[in-house]
């Protein structure tokens, strides 16, 4: 399926083609159109086949779309490598919008934050 078949705002659409993007992946395809009719879903698949985008684009199209002055959504994930993965993710979809997003993990004993900050 072709991500310009989706509902989807058009600066969503620019920030997707502006990412390479023109099809949707099998996992995209059967998730993306649940997701924003609202209805709930888990969805199993392998690494590298577009589960995070397969979320993401239709809570930021309604983020988008509903109130984009506020703090629409909480995203909460068990690793900080998968938590700024999402969040690069993220800043690549909003390319176009005026969305923002932030990552906040915890852990290790401090002084690598403190480095990480730093830098």
């Amino acid at each position: 399926m072709l991500f310009d078949k989706l509902d989807l705002i058009p600066e969503l659409l620019e920030s997707i083609e502006y990412m390479g993007f023109t099809e949707t992946t099998p996992v995209q395809e059967g998730a993306l159109p649940a997701i924003m009719s609202g209805r709930d879903l888990i969805a199993c698949a392998q690494t590298g086949t577009g589960k995070t985008a397969a979320y993401l684009l239709p809570v930021m199209n309604e983020i988008f779309t509903r109130r984009p002055d506020h703090t629409h959504t909480l995203i909460l994930v068990p690793t900080r490598e998968l938590a700024i993965q999402i969040d690069q993710q993220i800043l690549g979809l909003a390319y176009t919008l005026n969305i923002t997003s932030i990552a906040v993990y915890g852990g290790g004993d401090g002084s690598g934050w403190e480095q990480e900050k730093v830098a």
